[in-house]
């Protein structure tokens, strides 16, 4: 099997998978479209309906305004069946994506770039670390991993799992130590190492939780330090179960940070996909990855058509 036979199967695999995670939110935004066919535009009574299955599938009350404003001016448009009313939406939901569809470019004349991975307790951040230096690693980068979760003795020999698996460096220091430190280290060896990317991984947060959130800005500031356009990249992890809660805590984090991307995770264990249309109107912070799974192929790109295709319950590509 070729190279791009074997993409084209990922792919589809994954695309199955993601439709089988979104399928509750999938069911609430389609589930009475097909009373639809017949008529020739949108009435109230349709409209209200439509609306309720999008908040249901927690795409937010002012998202899903802007979607239904959009349908009441397509109503004039003669849409007639299911198809024709799931492709306006369709159409819709990407123009909304459009702008965070965006993927992390790793620029190699800066070298370490710098990953520096935040998140709440419990998002999947070490998990999703070990499944992209994964992916970066295949990409044939050198990657090399800081373990600047200092309070967790488990989170260092988590990350220490991966780094086995993937053949990398891990930097640690003991348990307690100051995380700015074992940062400082961390670049400094991978500098000297002449390393492709060196990703930082933090110990999981509240937003609530000022001190902690000190914490992180601490360590921007000391990576910064290192070179003026480090971290290059800030990568705040999404727990999707939350729902709006997940919108809370990226629009907290990023007004201390200045978040650059965004991995959403957990896709697999909530109906509520629809978050990721939220995230996306409210926030316009690109989206790199999304995961739906345990497994380190069940972390992917994010691809707006794919996302979007699964949603609305379409066949796979």
């Amino acid at each position: 099997m070729s190279d791009k036979e074997t993409n084209k199967n990922t792919s589809r695999s994954f695309f199955s998978k993601l439709k089988e995670s979104v399928s509750g939110a999938s069911t609430r935004v389609t589930s009475n479209f097909f009373d639809f066919i017949g008529k020739n535009k949108i009435d109230e009574e349709l409209i209200d309906d439509i609306e309720t299955h999008l908040i249901m599938s927690d795409v937010g009350i002012e998202t899903t305004e802007i979607i239904i404003d959009q349908l009441k001016k397509e109503s004039n448009k003669n849409i007639k069946t299911t198809k024709d009313l799931k492709e306006s939406i369709k159409e819709i939901m990407l123009t909304i994506l459009e702008p965070v569809d965006i993927p992390l470019k790793i620029n190699t004349n800066q070298k370490p770039f710098v990953i520096l991975m935040v998140g709440v307790n419990g998002s999947g951040k070490t998990t999703s670390i070990g499944k992209l230096s994964g992916l970066l690693s295949a990409q044939n980068k050198t990657v090399m991993l800081a373990a600047a979760d200092t309070f967790r003795a488990a989170a260092v020999e988590q990350l220490e799992i991966w780094a086995i698996r993937n053949q990398l460096e891990v930097i640690s220091q003991e348990t307690g130590a100051d995380p700015g430190a074992v940062s400082f280290d961390a670049y400094a060896s991978a500098q000297s190492k002449n390393i492709d990317i060196l990703m930082v991984d933090t110990a999981g947060r509240l937003h609530t939780q000022q001190g902690l959130m000190d914490e992180l800005i601490k360590i921007k500031r000391i990576l910064n330090k290192q070179a003026s356009d480090s971290p290059h990249e800030i990568m705040l992890v999404i727990d999707a179960s939350l729902g709006q809660n997940a919108l809370l805590q990226a629009i907290k984090f990023n007004e201390a940070l200045g978040i650059t991307g965004l991995i959403i995770t957990k896709l697999d264990g909530s109906a509520k996909g629809g978050i990721i249309l939220s995230i996306a109107n409210e926030l316009k912070i690109p989206i790199r990855y999304i995961g739906i799974g345990e497994k380190a192929s069940d972390m992917q790109k994010f691809d707006r058509f794919q996302y979007v295709d699964a949603l609305l319950n379409y066949s796979d590509p």
